[in-house]
């Protein structure tokens, strides 16, 4: 009888645990069950850890069950969003889509399997926004966004985020295709032990400074094919010194770099471990990177490691979150971006880790203290009001809102990737070779001008038109022949959207650019020679 009574008991403890588990009011948390969340990301495994963590333990408390966040990395943001393309492209040759009655197109269930893409900079989440067009046998060309508006209450946004400006630009899309997270800047990481010995000082502040031909060999960048980050930076650069000095800058920064890495993780560590003097960086690489190597006694303004966002260029770019149109979850895709814009999701920013130094940081919903629970991240969050709530237990005492530069985008962009990959990518040696002839000893000054002219000049009209038909079949597109300036920017750029032509033009300006680093080096040789 007494065993009978025993085995009532335990039952009974059992049956009582959900109830006892209930928060809120709402349903009883099953710590079984767990929902999934499918996420394509550029963010660092350290990042994904915090978020993924965190999400599961806020849902457990406001929706009762917990989520698994299954990571997709594909590779650099520019990555993400071509795999997104072609899967949308397919879907829709596939004949998997159907079109709603306020002509919208959305792909049938089980063809897209994301629900977010979660990090990146506004210009790619605005990629994802203008979505694939389409050619179909039945429907003609379709049009179809890869991303769906968030469809959040403005009252929800205005708490978010107040007024919807960051310096030049906007902290979330008007129709909520995107909506920021976090903010990045873009500046430049570097050695003081390296500069030291290179330039004769410990630390530098300008983009210029990496143009200075006794860098030469020891600049770190990434490929702007590669990687959206690096884009972002070279176009604030192009925006805020402008075409010539911006083109110069670039130029000059490529001719110094050892090489052009895919990632753009790489150059802070090799930057850090002395292998590079600087290279450009998002903040938190830079930052976290510095940090990571402080020894004991140092500070960030001590340390082997600095970084600087040059004075009068700091570019602050929101990091967004999208969601995917017609991914399988899109309740809990918006329940992700809740919790990111929550306090809660704000702190792992840049709180201190609770199991290190953040013990003490401010307390949550859940009376436990905010913040990352291992890494800390050295993002700068995007909440408006959360740097005035919490500013001061952020570990980087920085407002992005009173640094950012309010001069806008020039809208050079779409330009970067070709033609650094042709003066610089596509001809390493050449653009080496033409800028250690540029910097000899012994040229006239007349020469040495007509060398530099050389060297930055973009490819001519005729150039590209001679070597077009000595390359390839026909005549060039006629606005390719315009020359490239800022009055024939558009036009020029117009030719870009063939892919056919563009590829033909990335050969031909590839091959122009190596004909004028050649130029250089014969005139370099001509001047020594008359020299003798």
């Amino acid at each position: 009888m007494f065993a009978r009574v025993l085995v009532f008991l335990a039952l009974a403890v059992i049956l009582a645990v959900p109830f006892l588990a209930r928060r809120g009011g709402d349903a009883p948390v099953d710590e079984g069950e767990r929902l999934k969340l499918i996420v394509m990301t550029p963010h660092v495994s350290q990042i994904r850890e915090e978020f993924a963590t965190a999400f599961d333990k806020w849902h457990r408390r406001e929706h009762g069950v917990g989520v698994e966040i299954d990571y997709r990395t594909p590779g650099g943001t520019s990555e993400i969003v071509r795999v997104l393309q072609a899967q949308f492209t397919a879907g829709v040759r596939d004949g998997r889509y159907t079109i709603g009655a306020d002509g919208e197109v959305g792909l049938d269930e089980g063809v897209i399997s994301y629900d977010l893409m979660f990090g990146g900079g506004t210009y790619d989440h605005g990629r994802l926004k203008s979505g694939v067009d389409v050619e179909t046998g039945d429907e003609g060309a379709l049009h179809v966004p890869i991303s769906a508006p968030a469809g959040f209450e403005q009252a929800q946004l205005d708490e978010w985020f107040g007024e919807n400006v960051i310096g030049a630009g906007q902290l979330y899309d008007d129709e909520q295709y995107w909506v920021g997270t976090a903010l990045s800047s873009f500046g430049i990481v570097y050695n003081r032990d390296v500069l030291e010995r290179v330039l004769g000082r410990r630390d530098i502040d300008s983009f210029d400074d990496l143009g200075d031909p006794r860098m030469a060999g020891w600049v770190a960048l990434a490929d702007p094919n590669m990687s959206g980050s690096v884009t972002t930076t070279l176009d604030a650069i192009l925006s805020n010194y402008g075409w010539e000095h911006g083109w110069q800058t670039l130029r000059a920064m490529c001719a110094n770099t050892r090489y052009f890495t895919n990632s753009s993780t790489k150059p802070p560590i090799d930057v850090s471990l002395g292998d590079a003097a600087a290279g450009l960086a998002i903040d938190f690489y830079g930052r976290g990177q510095a940090q990571s190597v402080l020894r004991e006694g140092e500070t960030p303004t001590t340390g082997r490691v600095g970084y600087a966002d040059p004075a009068g260029a700091v570019f602050i770019d929101p990091d967004p979150i999208s969601l995917i149109r017609s991914g399988p979850n899109p309740e809990l895709a918006r329940r992700f971006v809740e919790f990111v814009l929550s306090n809660e999701g704000q702190a792992i920013w840049n709180f201190r880790a609770t199991t290190r130094d953040g013990a003490d940081n401010p307390r949550g919903p859940d009376g436990l203290a905010m913040g990352p629970e291992r890494h800390e991240l050295r993002r700068m969050p995007v909440r408006r009001s959360f740097y005035e709530d919490f500013g001061e237990y952020n570990i980087d005492q920085v407002n992005p809102y009173e640094i950012a530069s309010t001069t806008p985008s020039a809208g050079w962009r779409s330009s970067i990737g070709i033609m650094m990959g042709a003066f610089a990518v596509n001809n390493f040696e050449a653009i080496k070779g033409a800028w250690e002839a540029l910097h000899a000893e012994g040229v006239p000054a007349d020469v040495h001008a007509e060398m530099e002219r050389v060297f930055y000049a973009f490819p001519t009209g005729e150039q590209v038109e001679r070597l077009w038909r000595a390359t390839f079949e026909g005549d060039p597109p006629a606005d390719a022949v315009q020359g490239f300036t800022p009055e024939t920017y558009r036009a020029v750029r117009g030719t870009w959207r063939d892919a056919g032509d563009q590829a033909r033009l990335k050969v031909v300006y590839t091959l122009a650019f190596r004909e004028n680093y050649e130029r250089v080096e014969e005139m370099a040789e001509a001047a020594r020679e008359g020299a003798h």
